[in-house]
């Protein structure tokens, strides 16, 4: 009932909010109510507002439930919290069979440099595709790491060097491993 009475209110919300022309809502209810996205996101279709969901995802078992139910329109992979480059590209081709795009979640440190790879990922083995991608990227941080992301007319570039993208500069482990790192220690 308590979901119902979301999406309702979610439906009445964004009705409000068309006359912005909104993409999509983020995690729009708990990351892992299904059914709760599933409610809105079927409120929200007749509005043309997209439900995007699954960076608070740790596998394909979830997204798979998102994905047989519709209760999302962006499949947000979450390079840190799913089981491996394994899982997300069973995860992608998930996605792919529903017909939704991948579109990573990178705002915490070091998602930058791991999602590029992701990314490419999708659109050279899995989706062929670049409509409705869409990646994030916050704008710091990259100096603890020593394959830095960078963005060029608006997209990542591809690493350079072997690996994950995902090696920290030794001034970054000296300062901040805990709890032996100088940062503590002040």
């Amino acid at each position: 009932a308590v979901v119902s009475t979301q999406s309702g209110h979610y439906g009445r919300g964004m009705k409000q909010l068309k006359k912005y022309d909104p993409y999509w809502i983020e995690e729009p209810t708990s990351p892992d109510d299904v059914d709760g996205h599933a409610q809105i996101s079927m409120a929200l279709r007749e509005h043309g507002i997209g439900v995007a969901t699954g960076e608070m995802c740790q596998n394909r078992v979830m997204f798979k439930q998102f994905l047989k139910l519709h209760a999302m329109q962006f499949c947000q992979i979450d390079s840190c919290r799913t089981g491996g480059v394994s899982e997300v590209i069973a995860i992608m081709v998930l996605a792919r069979k529903f017909g939704v795009p991948v579109v990573p979640h990178a705002g915490g440190v070091g998602l930058c440099e791991l999602v590029r790879h992701y990314s490419m990922i999708d659109y050279v083995l899995v989706s062929g595709k670049i409509d409705d991608r869409m990646c994030e990227y916050a704008e710091h941080l990259h100096e603890h790491f020593t394959d830095q992301a960078e963005i060029k007319n608006a997209r990542y570039v591809l690493p350079y060097r072997p690996g994950f993208s995902c090696e920290m500069t030794e001034y970054a482990v000296d300062t901040f491993k805990f709890p032996d790192g100088t940062y503590w220690n002040n």
